[in-house]
């Protein structure tokens, strides 16, 4: 059996939200501003970091599609064309913890949402290598600063540090058990706020779910840090109580789904993604709770990212046809999941 941590918190993201001085937030912004602006921020962040540049008037729409999937951009950065762009290191080699991603935005809400995205629980880790950043950037950059208000942003929830910490979740056992609503009002009242895969509106696909502070001013970095590592544990307990539950009330039902998913997965010659999703979560339930052995437990999740659409059709110059994606998709589930789950 997975242990409680590792099976239900996916990933890690700290995002730092800056604006330039002497600019208006994007939403104002002439195109050749804005344009001006990914210049500066791109010169100035490449000489940090092998960042890879993506201007969003340069790239496919499937190629802003796999980003959004893959967290590194926003749907609204996507929609910029006329000067929305985004660099992104794929290669940090994460030489004092485990590998991770940063991006940063630029001319999304602010003029940059640096984030950096790494796997499992580490919140002080992942902010002390975007601070670092930061810092460096901050050097060369006059970022938007008052003395009493802290880091000024185009959005008021984001004054003051700037900083938001998120965790994605994995919460079968709370969904199933339909305890979801008391977490998130739990979480309402610590300070923190519950949503979908994909952020504010967005749906808890495959039973993910990000928590979240809501507060950015008058506390600092620490504080926040700490508040959303303590509220994410305490989620962590309540989901394991849940899994107990939910096999108390049916385990022979909730064993049969898991390995069934398996079967069809490990079978399947064309399948959907929406029915890709249910069925990868159902063995990643049965990972979790121990019928399934899995030799890397975050490499399902991996899985999920790399048959979403827009990534099933990163690499043909023609699009692929539903029933192409399809057929793919389970080719390479199939081979993914035998070298994954030892059965």
């Amino acid at each position: 059996m997975i242990n409680n941590i590792e099976s239900t918190v996916a990933s890690t993201r700290v995002r730092l939200a800056r604006n330039l001085a002497g600019y208006h937030f994007p939403n104002r912004l002439e195109p050749a501003v804005g344009k001006e602006i990914v210049r500066t921020v791109s010169d100035e962040a490449c000489r940090l970091h092998p960042f890879n540049l993506y201007s969003m008037d340069e790239i496919s729409e499937n190629v802003a599609q796999a980003l959004c999937d893959d967290h590194l951009i926003s749907a609204g950065l996507a929609a910029n064309r006329a000067c929305g762009a985004a660099l992104i290191d794929e290669e940090d080699e994460g030489v004092d913890g485990p590998r991770g991603k940063y991006s940063i935005m630029i001319n999304e809400e602010d003029h940059l949402r640096e984030q950096y995205i790494i796997r499992g629980l580490n919140l002080m880790l992942a902010y002390r290598r975007l601070s670092a950043l930061d810092d460096e950037l901050s050097k060369t950059i006059r970022f938007a600063f008052d003395k009493k208000l802290g880091y000024l942003t185009a959005c008021p929830t984001n004054l003051g540090t700037g900083l938001r910490a998120s965790v994605m979740l994995f919460l079968p056992g709370l969904t199933r058990t339909k305890k979801m609503k008391t977490v998130a009002n739990i979480m309402s009242g610590l300070g923190h706020t519950v949503r979908g895969v994909y952020g504010e509106g967005s749906a808890a696909d495959g039973y993910m779910y990000q928590i979240s502070n809501e507060v950015t001013l008058g506390v600092d970095e620490n504080y926040i840090l700490t508040e959303v590592q303590r509220a994410v544990l305490e989620v962590v307990k309540l989901e394991a109580l849940a899994r107990e539950n939910m096999l108390d009330a049916d385990f022979d039902g909730v064993k049969d789904e898991c390995m069934r998913a398996y079967g069809i997965l490990t079978n399947c010659y064309m399948i959907s993604f929406d029915e890709f999703l249910r069925l990868n979560s159902a063995v990643k339930l049965g990972a979790a709770i121990g019928f399934l052995s899995v030799k890397n437990f975050p490499a399902l999740d991996d899985l999920i990212a790399e048959v979403r659409p827009a990534n099933i059709g990163l690499n043909f110059e023609e699009p692929l046809t539903p029933g192409e994606r399809d057929k793919r998709r389970a080719a390479k589930g199939r081979a993914a999941l035998k070298k994954i789950v030892r059965g």
